[in-house]
């Protein structure tokens, strides 16, 4: 039989078939990635190896804002329906935590002893019982430093990547239902509950508020990355180049390190209050326009080879920067605030990007693949097993003569 004589014969057209198309990957996302763990490395040199005017380096602290707010948008950006929910929870089991697990054991001799030095400030006697919370990921519920920053201190941020993956299937699946306009209102409403929360702890420190978990009061950031990816797929561009966002981060943090000097002015502090929700905000700018970018193929250098590779590597070296540094300080101490200085950011930062490369190829790729394989393989097998069990067949009573069956 023929195509048209099949075409004839059937009384509805054929269903279309819509290819399934997964959307581009944005390397310059993961080349500025990297740029946002080197601020966090650079803030943590300031203390080893200050430099004149280091105060600045303090603000790379934001380079976690800048985290979580990355992660909401790229596991939005990368969702798949067909993926269930308990393969996406077992998925960021294997992406995070093994690396986490080897860093931590490489830690804690650096920031645990049994008989600390009084001179040595960042070590801290062990117990087994805080050291517990940070293998299960729970130190970052504290605000006790002590707890907070147990373990590997920079890992108090996956307390709250933790709860946030628990959570993004329930916040994706919501706004999934909202196209670009209702999304980027959403975002809008996320970013006003940032100030409003930021507004209420600065007019009555004391309350409830201000106690609040980290992982709850830093929500918002990874709920607008959500937003802005969920905007983005449905046809939202920005037209703004991403050179105006750099520039009006690096204009944003200078301003926030010099007027430092005019504190005691109401509106300066007003404005250093609100820190983090003005950053939020230029880095949620940041990303859009980043995104948008690659998304219409224009040149950008965040996409050169190895900024990429250093932005694949950059989790790995979050997580040991902390480790390299302090190791170095219990050799070395604090060293006389001086340009010369740059020389320890140059050496501690090759040693640390080599320890990351380490880190990345021998322990997170493999047993990332491992994971996944295994969690694949178990599902085909349980989908096979399912398949082949014979249908369930419900017996047929003889209809009676008589009956009105």
């Amino acid at each position: 039989m023929t195509g048209e004589q099949q075409t004839a014969r059937m009384p509805f057209p054929a269903p279309e078939r819509k290819e399934v198309t997964r959307p581009p990957r944005l390397d310059s996302l993961t080349g500025l990635r990297w740029w946002a763990a080197f601020a966090v490395f650079a803030h943590h040199m300031s203390i080893i190896a200050p430099l004149p005017g280091s105060y600045a380096l303090s603000y790379g602290s934001y380079g976690v804002t800048f985290f979580f707010i990355l992660s909401g948008f790229v596991l939005t950006w990368s969702a798949r329906k067909t993926v269930t929910t308990s393969t996406f929870y077992w998925r960021r089991f294997a992406r995070i935590y093994p690396s986490h697990f080897i860093a931590l054991l490489l830690a804690i001799p650096v920031f645990y002893s049994f008989s600390p030095a009084p001179e040595e400030w960042w070590v801290k006697p062990v117990s087994v019982g805080i050291l517990a919370l940070s293998f299960v990921l729970l130190q970052g519920w504290s605000h006790d430093p002590v707890i907070l920053f147990s373990g590997n201190p920079a890992a108090w941020t996956l307390t709250c990547e933790a709860f946030f993956y628990a959570l993004h299937p329930a916040i994706n699946r919501v706004f999934g239902k909202l196209r670009v306009k209702g999304s980027l209102i959403l975002v809008g409403a996320v970013i006003g509950a940032a100030f409003l929360y930021r507004f209420a702890v600065m007019f009555s420190s004391e309350s409830w508020l201000a106690a609040a978990p980290l992982p709850i009061v830093r929500l918002s950031e990874f709920v607008i990355g959500i937003g802005i990816a969920r905007a983005m797929l449905a046809g939202w561009r920005v037209r703004l180049s991403p050179v105006w966002c750099y520039l009006g981060v690096l204009l944003l943090v200078g301003w926030f390190a010099i007027s430092i000097r005019w504190s005691g002015n109401s509106f300066v502090d007003f404005l250093h209050a609100t820190a983090n929700e003005w950053i939020i905000v230029a880095f949620a700018a940041t990303i859009a326009a980043v995104a948008s970018s690659d998304l219409t193929g224009k040149r950008s250098l965040l996409r050169w080879r190895p900024f990429v590779l250093l932005g694949e590597w950059s989790y790995a070296f979050y997580l040991v920067h902390a480790t390299v540094i302090y190791a170095l300080l219990a050799v070395v101490g604090v060293q006389p605030k001086g340009w010369s200085n740059l020389l320890w950011y140059a050496g501690l930062l090759v040693v640390t990007v080599a320890a990351a490369a380490a880190l990345h190829y021998l322990v997170e790729r493999p047993c990332e693949r491992f994971m996944r394989s295994w969690w694949d393989r178990r599902l085909a097998r349980r989908t096979q097993h399912d398949a082949s069990k014979p249908a369930d067949v419900v017996p047929v009573e003889p209809v009676q003569p008589g009956s009105r069956s």
